[in-house]
């Protein structure tokens, strides 16, 4: 499993300072291949319930907990633009097909024995540029890849920039073009502020546009 959602630009942050993204809820991502072993430790889990309509959500039971929403992928997937339903009484999933470019990351140690896996930014970063993006949700996400762009390393960008380069020519546009409405947003309260990153933003632009 790893944590796929918001609160992952500011565990990547030095010493996971969590200044970056206000968020009221983990996306935990499961690999469909795995999804027996995830279900049958679902009992573990303290102050938290599963949703009576959604199952693959889980609602705190104890105020110190926030939601955490199961979601499925599958790393084997080749159709990067597919959804589907993972079918099962207890966990259902949505596999959703951008998250197939995730692979297993760093592992943050939290402290007092709390250790969280986290997928390689360029993966994650990719996947929030892929997927059409639209509303206030959709400039939200779009502010928490800028999240990921601000604790990137050259390293990860320059995967980004390689992985990108082999999608096809429509995934490649859907990229550049999201790139290019995060370049135009205006702050919203609790998320990086767009305004002071469009420097970086236009760097990165400019290098996905750039021929190979």
């Amino acid at each position: 499993m790893l944590v796929a959602g918001s609160e992952v630009p500011n565990l990547l942050e030095p010493h996971s300072a969590s200044t970056l993204v206000v968020s009221q809820d983990v996306d935990v991502a499961v690999p469909i291949q795995r999804h027996s072993e995830v279900k049958a430790r679902l009992s573990r889990l303290e102050g938290l319930a599963p949703s009576s309509e959604e199952p693959s959500v889980w609602l705190p039971t104890d105020p110190s907990r926030i939601e955490v929403n199961f979601i499925g992928y599958d790393p084997t997937e080749t159709d990067p633009t597919s959804v589907r339903v993972f079918e099962d009484e207890a966990l259902p999933l949505m596999v959703f097909g951008p998250l197939s470019f995730l692979r297993r990351g760093r592992v943050i140690d939290l402290g007092d024995g709390l250790l969280v896996p986290v997928p390689r930014n360029a993966g994650l970063l990719l996947e929030k540029l892929v997927t059409d993006r639209s509303g206030v949700k959709g400039d939200r996400d779009l502010l928490v890849a800028l999240g990921l762009v601000m604790v990137a390393t050259p390293e990860d960008l320059d995967e980004l920039v390689t992985t990108s380069r082999s999608l096809s020519r429509e995934l490649q546009h859907a990229v550049r073009s999201n790139l290019s409405t995060l370049s135009l947003l205006e702050p919203i309260g609790g998320m990086p502020d767009p305004t002071k990153e469009r420097a970086r933003v236009a760097a990165l632009l400019e290098r996905l546009e750039r021929e190979p």
